[in-house]
């Protein structure tokens, strides 16, 4: 692995269009994921349900701490949770999305948001009450009327290789195979990779070792000249190695987002967003330096 900065990244597309919002130019800055949980049963204890009450409490929070984008899932992803009815993950994440657009519109914050969902039917009414991004953790490789729906809705999309029931031979070839489906997927649909952020899947089948390896070479993804986005925040790793719940792994989380900026990751998904933008802005300056 070469030095961790200057950042020289390759892409094929210089901007992203989220929808409903400024375009993205990639490799000036970090771009930042503010998380709202619309579930109970959240692994980081900060689930809001359908509380729209808490719910745009929580966006007020990310709009003052700065973030680009507010990623609302009305399931839980953490390993052995109970499957959440499908009807109930519709509600939920509909109800939030469409209160958040509207607490977005009310005060004059042109954030797009982004839908965690894996299927469809969750997408598209989320689509309609105001989403313009898709966040699938299965790269579009569950539902196979996923890719079809984002083109046709002119969406953009985060895909993410996910290693659960997967074997594993070596970490990177694992995960650039599974992120090279599901971008064949999106070719095939007619998703372009202008509308393209790709995620590893930190934490999603994946050990500790493993993890830790990933963060190590974030560079290699480099190959798929396209905008990286990574999820570490509060996550199991970082309770295994500082031993800390996690609402206390404000500091670990931390530490791994100044390490991903560091290796030219491009966009970071959080719970403390006001405490992780100091670690952005501090490292974005460091590494990314305004001509």
């Amino acid at each position: 692995m070469g030095p961790l900065w200057p950042i020289q990244r390759c892409y094929r597309h210089g901007v992203w269009d989220a929808g409903g919002g400024p375009h993205w130019q990639w490799g000036k800055r970090t771009f930042v994921m503010g998380i709202i949980n619309a579930t109970d049963d959240s692994f980081s204890g900060d689930g809001v349900a359908d509380r729209l009450d808490e719910a745009l409490a929580l966006t007020r929070e990310l709009v003052a701490a700065g973030v680009d984008i507010i990623d609302v899932g009305g399931a839980s992803s953490r390993p052995g949770a109970d499957p959440t009815p499908l009807e109930v993950e519709r509600r939920r994440a509909t109800r939030v999305i469409g209160a958040v657009r509207a607490e977005l519109d009310r005060i004059g914050a042109e954030l797009p948001i982004s839908v965690d969902t894996t299927w469809a039917e969750v997408a598209a009414p989320a689509f309609d009450a105001g989403a313009t991004v898709v966040n699938d953790i299965t790269g579009f490789r569950l539902d196979p009327d996923m890719a079809p729906l984002v083109a046709e809705r002119g969406a953009a999309a985060v895909i993410m290789h996910n290693q659960r029931g997967r074997p594993h031979t070596d970490l990177v070839a694992d995960v650039t195979a599974g992120l090279e489906a599901s971008l064949q997927i999106c070719a095939d649909a007619g998703v372009g990779t202008d509308r393209i952020v790709i995620d590893p899947g930190f934490g999603f089948g994946f050990g500790v070792s493993q993890n830790l390896e990933m963060m190590r070479r974030l560079p290699e993804f480099w190959s798929l000249e396209l905008p990286v986005l990574i999820g570490t925040s509060r996550k199991s790793t970082i309770g295994a190695v500082t031993n800390a719940k996690p609402g206390d792994r404000l500091f670990g989380t931390a530490s791994t987002i100044v390490a991903a900026i560091c290796a030219g990751i491009d966009v970071v998904r959080v719970h403390d967003a006001a405490e992780m933008m100091q670690a952005v802005r501090m490292t974005d300056a460091i590494v990314r330096p305004s001509p």
